[in-house]
């Protein structure tokens, strides 16, 4: 588990210097339906990494919590230390 996290620990590190290295491009034009938004392409990069951090949270969470509350729900097992 700690290999996965200094996985994503170097990921995160990579993903910035790559924004901040970008940080010269002229600035990026967002356009949705009726809405425009003119941004640094530092921010667009960041911000698009978040979205999809928080959105693979939003996905995540609720089977980590039914897989807690199925691991509260079983019966316990039989005692460690056997018969006496």
């Amino acid at each position: 588990m700690q290999f996965f996290y200094w996985l994503i620990f170097l990921m995160a590190i990579g993903i910035a210097i790559f924004a901040v290295q970008n940080s010269s491009a002229p600035p990026v034009i967002i356009k949705f339906l009726i809405w425009k938004f003119e941004t640094s392409l530092v921010y667009t990069i960041l911000g698009s990494i978040l979205l999809g951090i928080l959105l693979a949270l939003l996905f995540w969470i609720p089977k980590a919590v039914r897989t807690s509350f199925q691991k509260g729900k079983q019966p316990p097992g039989p005692p460690l230390g056997g018969p006496p």
